[in-house]
């Protein structure tokens, strides 16, 4: 039987042993998504990266009467909006793109009204000065995702959204699907505290991905990219992803001499398709 870790950590008598020192380890399997973010070769990432814009029209053309809605916002969101932020002489959002980013947010995941009429409700002077004030905090991003939660219908991931716009090579866009993919983060919390988590990760991987990619590109939100676009793929149109395989295979090593021990390890191999 295959068993996840939190069922394993749920079937352990002790909470501060988890796994008594007899316990004998199954095999336990990993998501596409999480071997994704295992993964340290930098072409498989490029390659994913490559998909997303397809992935995106994948799932805007399953919105029904509103297909092209997503595409539209989703383009104005990682094309424009970056660069009507960066021309400013301070980077701020304006009342109107604060509203128009949680529309692309809630398009692009679970909608929930309410969040949009908050949002709306913030004052244009409210939205201006503390969207200066978070960018103005960086590179501290826990300080500016505190302060862009002081506007009304703004939580760590709608906060993170903005900062990604803005400055994507300190931030990533908190989506459920990227915090999903990493199998610490499980299950997706929206709280400051477990965006930290997620960015720790996600700039770990940052960092992995420029140490060996020679084009050292990689920015959090691209990551975090990659990342939603793998999971999006999987679930919608698998197809996008046939030119990738993610494989499992176990091995066994031999411990010491005398012990008599086998050490079953998990291995992932992730090979590009030609």
């Amino acid at each position: 039987m295959l068993l996840s870790v939190s069922d394993l950590l749920l079937k352990s008598p002790h909470p501060d042993m988890p796994f008594p020192l007899s316990y004998k380890w199954p095999l336990v399997t990993m998501s596409g998504a999480e071997r994704l973010y295992s993964c340290e070769d930098p072409a498989v990432w490029r390659g994913i990266y490559g998909k997303y814009w397809a992935v995106v029209e994948a799932k805007s053309a399953g919105k029904g009467k509103t297909s092209g809605k997503l595409l539209a916002l989703e383009k104005w969101y990682q094309e424009e909006l970056p660069v009507v932020i960066s021309a400013r002489t301070e980077p701020s959002v304006t009342h109107p793109e604060l509203v128009k980013l949680m529309e692309w947010k809630l398009t692009r995941g679970k909608f929930r009204p309410r969040l949009q009429q908050l949002v709306g409700s913030n004052t244009e002077d409210a939205v201006l000065s503390c969207t200066k004030k978070a960018f103005s905090l960086l590179p501290n991003v826990q300080s500016a995702i505190a302060e862009l939660s002081t506007l009304k219908g703004l939580g760590p991931a709608t906060a993170s959204a903005v900062l990604a716009a803005g400055a994507p090579g300190e931030a990533a866009f908190m989506a459920d699907e990227a915090v999903e993919s990493i199998a610490d983060l499980r299950p997706v919390q929206y709280t400051a505290k477990h965006y930290s988590l997620f960015l720790q990760k996600i700039l770990h991987k940052t960092d992995q991905l420029n140490k060996v990619d020679s084009e050292q590109d990689w920015t959090p939100h691209k990551v975090e990219l990659c990342l939603w676009a793998w999971a999006v793929a999987s679930q919608i149109q698998p197809s996008l992803l046939e030119k990738f395989s993610l494989n499992d295979a176990t091995h066994e090593t031999k411990e010491k001499p005398g012990k008599r021990k086998e050490t079953r390890q998990k291995c992932l191999f992730l090979s590009l398709r030609t």
